[in-house]
């Protein structure tokens, strides 16, 4: 094999195993459990020149095919793991990958992945103040420094900072994560810690230039543009549309106070530092290799809303492409194609753009689906009408608008005064001509009922199966404010029911109307109406072929 890869189905290993494989190499996969494969196959990575092997690591190996080159990007990242648990995997793991590649007569290069913050220590670690990960990741560097030298084995060691990117979820990710849901009220550190992050990618494409470099090298590979700490997550937050917290607790006082206060994992406070790191020798390689990471603010933005779209790991994205962009002054979540869509897909309440997951996936052509404003995962607009304009505005089709229950209100609106911009108006349950809206909806404690609950409470209440999209909804409602900005938009729409009524009448484009047979129209609309058997307010969810078939075709320009 041209490269065997230790810890390829972890986050940095699979990247590895693409960029090799992109590159024409013959790779053996040394995983535990094949995840690896699947992985690819998702991505339409080509395959042809992969061979999947089973290792453990943990015990010495044997029995494996023989590799110009082998990367060890295996290891254990966790935090609250015992002393015997981090050592199994990232210092015997080590010596026994090292040692196995000792025994291989054309070996080229071994490449061995430490850690920012651990490489380059002098003595041994104190377990008991770092805490059982970093602690077997320095005794592990150094080990195999000792022992390579010993052995005469060919080494470099890549020692990268936060690798990010889709697919990301420790480390960083738990700041993003409580920024999002409203639970970081303080910074950790000071105005000048610095938490470096380097793009999975890049950092595989430089893994991948290592072994024709000169060997006995230890690199240090982060992005020296990440902000510091404080204006990384401002930045962070300015793209989700949330507010960053302006108070910060000293990494000091943070080690002083109990977990239970700070709700910090004690082992990664060590990461809260104002240090920089000897960079030099990774630019200059990767310079004289024609590499140059991509700009820390694109990265960051983008891993946030991979962060957002699963849901911080917890679901696969439901629609994609995905991600936030301005919309009318709102920071909004839009899905699909945004110029040039078949479709226009709108969400009622009290769900997000999700709910579209169903349907989609047997519509005709591209579809551009965001999370209404100030509901779902999109922040507030000053107006709604403004924002269906915003929407609308980098639009180059005449899609049909598909509103459901309370967003057949704004689409109304739009399609009657931008005709010749619509390729037809279909409205799922329009709330607008059916009767009251259910009682959780309109009692004084409705903000704290959605507020508490689960998805299958949410499903119980709604009348729908419990799924992906409910569950969608119930994260978003347990966000500071939606569930409030929810019952709001609701009695807004409620107000608005005989304006939008006559304007229904007067609409100057084609209207569909589809409804579920157990939520019937109090309202006989002068527009063709396509009852769907067995369905309730919500047939996206239940029945998705009849809504889709029911969406008539855009009119093709």
């Amino acid at each position: 094999m041209d490269a065997i890869v230790f810890g390829a189905s972890g986050f940095i290993g699979r990247h590895l195993v693409a960029e090799l494989l992109a590159r024409g190499q013959r790779v053996a996969a040394a995983v535990r459990e094949d995840t690896l494969t699947a992985w690819l196959d998702a991505r339409g990575v080509e395959t042809g020149g992969l061979s999947v092997v089973t290792a453990d690591i943990t015990r010495p190996l044997a029995a494996l095919p023989a590799a110009r080159d082998v990367y060890n990007t295996a290891g254990r990242y966790a935090f609250g793991l015992t002393r015997q648990d981090a050592r199994a995997a990232n210092v015997s793991g080590a010596l026994h990958v090292l040692e196995w590649a000792a025994t291989l007569p054309e070996l080229r290069r071994l490449v061995h992945v430490s850690g920012y913050r651990v490489s380059g220590a002098s003595g041994p670690p104190d377990y008991a103040a770092l805490g059982a990960y970093e602690a077997s990741k320095i005794e592990g560097d150094l080990a195999v420094r000792a022992r390579a030298a010993e052995l005469g084995v060919p080494l470099t060691i890549a020692n990268p900072s936060a690798v990010i990117g889709p697919g990301q979820y420790i480390g960083p990710a738990t700041l993003v994560r409580d920024l999002w849901n409203g639970r970081l009220p303080a910074l950790p550190g000071g105005p000048d810690t610095f938490v470096p992050v380097v793009e999975a990618g890049y950092f595989a494409r430089f893994l991948a230039e290592v072994p024709a470099g000169p060997a006995g090298e230890h690199y240090w590979v982060l992005d020296d543009a990440t902000p510091p700490l404080p204006e990384l997550i401002g930045l962070i937050a300015a793209h989700l549309g949330v507010r960053a917290p302006r108070r910060s607790i000293p990494a000091g006082l943070l080690r002083r106070l109990p977990r239970a206060v700070t709700g910090a994992d004690p082992e990664t406070l060590s990461f809260l530092s104002a240090e920089r790191y000897p960079t030099a020798s990774a630019h200059a390689f990767a310079a004289r290799v024609g590499l140059k990471p991509p700009p820390v603010e694109d990265v960051v933005r983008a891993w946030a809303d991979g962060l957002v779209g699963t849901r911080f790991g917890a679901a696969p994205p439901a629609l994609s492409p995905h991600g936030f962009h301005d919309v009318a002054g709102s920071r909004t979540w839009l899905a699909g194609e945004r110029h040039r869509p078949a479709y226009v897909l709108l969400h009622g309440l009290p769900m997000n753009a999700d709910l579209w997951a169903p349907p989609a996936a047997h519509l005709d052509g591209p579809i551009l689906a965001p999370d209404l404003p100030g509901l779902g995962r999109s922040a507030p607009a000053a107006s709604t009408d403004a924002w269906m304009e915003g929407l609308m505005g980098p639009v180059r089709t005449r899609p049909v608008l598909v509103a459901h229950s309370l967003a057949g209100g704004p689409a109304l609106r739009f399609a009657a005064a931008h005709p010749e911009r619509v390729g037809g108006l279909v409205l799922i349950a329009p709330a607008f001509l059916q009767g009251p809206a259910a009682r959780i909806t309109r009692s004084s404690l409705a903000v704290g009922k959605l507020r508490r609950m689960s998805a299958t409470q949410l499903a119980g209440t709604l009348g729908v199966p419990d799924g992906p999209a409910v569950a969608s909804a119930a994260a978003d409602l347990h966000r500071p404010g939606v569930a409030r900005r929810v019952i709001a938009a609701l009695r807004t729409a409620f107000a608005e029911r005989e304006h939008s009524r006559a304007l229904l009448e007067r609409v100057g484009v084609p209207v569909q109307i589809v409804t579920g047979a157990a939520d019937p129209l109090t309202t006989t609309p002068g527009h063709p109406v396509t009852e769907i058997a067995g369905a309730g307010h919500y047939p996206q969810l239940t029945h998705p072929i009849e809504v889709a078939q029911a969406v008539p075709r855009p009119a093709r320009r």
